[in-house]
């Protein structure tokens, strides 16, 4: 019985592994240089730099980069309004309608501006940067370049992943009982030193790509669980507001939602301001997102529902336990949560997973070619030979 369900967890090992080999490669390869996406963004930009005004200059209004937004595209609405709090910018994002938005999202476009002088950066034809190479990386890494395909492919091929770690532990204890943790054997063919290479990074980076693989499956499944949120729990909690959609002349300021935001909700971080009408808000509410100033709550954000004719703060609606714990695990899976240490440290372990996986393909190579020489050896040993008589 034992002897049978090792053969199963080798079984599972084995293909699980094979199934998503390809596509790991490919997602540590371009994980590699997201674990320092800040410092390359900074290194390839081709931004101009910000000015240097006084010290303790204060942010521009946020009616002043509205205003300047719609007076370059006046036949368009905005979007949303992003507040970088890492860097002193705030994105517009301006499109000729929700509707154009929802027919194709190649309709949005963005302008970046100084927040401080509310003086123009730089703007975008699309949602994503054309010059932004690390744009593009995250874009394959998150779904292969092809949309919400590529999103629920790596969702299985991170479910395999954990399939894989998982057997891959089981596997290793019995196959290493009569050797200590960690034995490389320098004695016998290439391939027995392959697997105890393979096995030991894989013993040492377990957890570790656990961690990675359990966070890269809920990112993947991410979009699909804030739906299913908001098209539950958001849907019947705006219920109760009905009535004829605000009007854009009617809208209170975007600036004045924001401190209303602040003043009810000590020490956040206003981060983004969504206009009614979107799908993501009401007909009559700003949708102003808010995260806190803590180190664990900085990464907790809370949706906030304004009223667009007053400005009053109406609802703080609460997110599930799902999402929290998406919010909470995101971090872990880049190493961005502990400075540059800790990416070197993520860094390390990206690569040496890159060794586990050529390592763990090279071992199902080798050992397919040892059994076609077998058979074939064994195939002539059985043919007669056929001598002739002299």
């Amino acid at each position: 019985m034992v002897l049978a369900r090792l053969r199963i967890w080798v079984w599972i090992h084995k293909w699980s592994s094979l199934a998503c080999t390809l596509f790991l490669l490919v997602t540590c390869l371009t994980g590699l240089p997201l674990i320092f996406h800040d410092e390359l963004d900074e290194w390839l930009s081709s931004d101009p730099a910000y000015v240097s005004p006084p010290k303790d200059t204060p942010y521009a209004s946020l009616d002043v980069i509205a205003a300047k937004s719609l007076a370059r595209y006046p036949n368009q609405v905005i979007l949303s309004i992003v507040i970088d709090d890492d860097e002193p910018n705030t994105v517009v994002f301006m499109a000729p309608s929700w509707a154009a938005v929802l027919a194709s999202r190649e309709a949005a476009h963005w302008i970046k501006f100084d927040a401080r002088t509310a003086a123009v950066i730089k703007e975008s034809p699309g949602l994503q940067d054309s010059g932004s190479l690390i744009a593009a990386i995250l874009q394959m890494h998150k779904n292969l370049l092809a949309g919400d395909g590529g999103k629920w492919i790596l969702a299985v091929v991170a479910a395999l992943f954990v399939a894989a770690t998982v057997s891959g532990v089981v596997v290793y204890g019995p196959f290493m009982r009569d050797l200590k943790f960690g034995t490389v054997r320098k004695s016998g063919s290439s391939r027995l030193r392959w697997l105890d290479v393979h096995n030991l990074l894989g013993g040492v980076l377990a957890l570790w790509m656990l961690v990675v693989a359990a966070t890269g499956l809920m990112n993947e499944l991410s979009g699909s669980l804030f739906d299913v949120w908001r098209n539950t729990e958001v849907k019947e909690t705006l219920k109760k507001w009905s009535g004829p959609p605000i009007a854009v002349s009617e809208y209170y300021s975007f600036q004045g939602a924001v401190d209303h935001v602040r003043a009810v909700i000590p020490d956040t971080t206003v981060v983004n301001v969504i206009p009614p009408g979107s799908i993501f808000s009401t007909p009559y509410h700003y949708l102003v997102w808010a995260k806190g100033q803590q180190p664990l709550t900085s990464r907790l954000f809370s949706p906030v529902l304004v009223n667009a004719r007053t400005g009053e703060v109406e609802a703080i609606l609460s997110m599930p336990w799902y999402l929290r714990a998406l919010e909470v695990s995101r971090p872990l899976h880049f190493g961005d949560y502990g400075g540059t240490p800790l990416k070197f440290i993520w860094a390390m372990f990206d690569i040496a997973t890159i060794a586990v996986l050529a390592s763990g393909f090279y071992l199902w190579v080798a050992k397919g070619r040892r059994r076609r020489l077998a058979l074939s050896t064994s195939r002539a040993a059985a043919t007669p030979s056929h001598g002739v008589a002299s």
